[in-house]
């Protein structure tokens, strides 16, 4: 049985699978890749991502949420002006609510500045808070008689620091990766559209035409049926 050389094997499924390729890439709709380029343009130009703007009001949370547990304080420990003047003009680490209130303002500064002014895409700044705010905690629990005060000596420090620690948790398994996720989807979509901008848009299939491959058994058809008429022949 006669086969075709290997070279011209090799250079036919060579073109066939050229052909499939430029027949994919023709297959990228460049309308798609182009909305998917300006939508992901349109998110950079709000300056600011939707999971980075919720952390953002979480930080914001944690702060009025742990002042208006002060404020609930002040009015549970003898009115605003009298237990404001005491805890603040008269200030005692051991007694005093007013730190845990500046805890959380530097907490939202801090994190605003880094994440929402700045846009740091890094955990710096959450990992300088949050041990801050631990450190601090731990040490004001420790140390001072919040305990004997009731139940805002509990509720104050507890709530400070799982607030803390959520936000920590947050940026870190939840803006910083998707946001790198956004980033990468945006370099992988402006790669096709440019690779998809290199062809040429007039190709068809008749231009990458491959001449079909030859029946590998057909010239030994053609001899056996050369030997049966010559025996026939014979045979008469």
């Amino acid at each position: 049985m006669n086969h075709l050389p290997e070279d011209m094997e090799h250079a036919l499924s060579g073109s066939q699978s050229s052909h499939a390729s430029l027949r994919d890439v023709h297959s990228i709709n460049p309308t798609q890749l182009m909305a998917r380029i300006e939508s992901y343009e349109g998110r950079e130009k709000k300056g600011i991502s939707d999971v980075r703007r919720t952390f953002c009001l979480f930080v914001t949370f944690d702060l009025l949420f742990v002042t208006l547990l002060w404020i609930i304080e002040l009015n549970v420990n003898g009115g605003i002006e009298n237990t404001l003047e005491k805890e603040v003009v008269q200030y005692d680490y051991y007694s005093s609510y007013f730190d845990i209130f500046l805890l959380a303002v530097f907490r939202f500064k801090v994190l605003i500045l880094a994440y929402a002014v700045c846009r740091l895409r890094h955990w710096w700044a959450i990992a300088l808070t949050t041990a801050v705010t631990s450190a601090f905690l731990l040490a004001k629990v420790i140390l001072s008689k919040l305990f004997s005060q009731g139940a805002f000596g509990y509720v104050l420090p507890i709530i400070s620091f799982i607030l803390a620690w959520i936000e920590t948790w947050f940026l870190d398994f939840k803006v910083l990766p998707q946001e790198a996720e956004e980033e990468n989807r945006l370099l992988i979509v402006q790669d096709a559209s440019e690779r998809a901008a290199l062809i040429p848009g007039g190709l068809s299939d008749g231009q990458f035409y491959s001449p079909p491959e030859s029946e590998a058994g057909s010239e030994e058809e053609a001899t056996e049926e050369k030997r049966d008429s010559e025996k026939a022949l014979l045979e008469l």
